[in-house]
């Protein structure tokens, strides 16, 4: 169960940190989630992007670990 919990948060913080990236670079004034954040554009993608890789990491770690232990869904 934790391995599912685990790899539907990876997902998600990948399609928030990938669609805030695209978003934030067709339209840089536009920080969505991340307008409270000071540091403007630079630091506003870096975050976004940060979510992006950390979400992959975390969904794939989940994904080899759920495989680990006998779950093949």
């Amino acid at each position: 169960m934790k391995y599912d919990l685990l790899q539907g948060l990876g997902v998600v913080l990948l399609a928030l940190g990938a669609q805030g990236a695209i978003r934030q670079h067709a339209n840089h004034s536009n920080a969505g989630l991340l307008g409270w954040l000071p540091g403007g554009f630079a630091v506003s993608i870096t975050v976004y992007v940060v979510a992006v890789v950390g979400g992959a990491v975390i969904a794939s770690w989940a994904r080899g670990a759920a495989k680990a232990v006998g779950r093949d869904s």
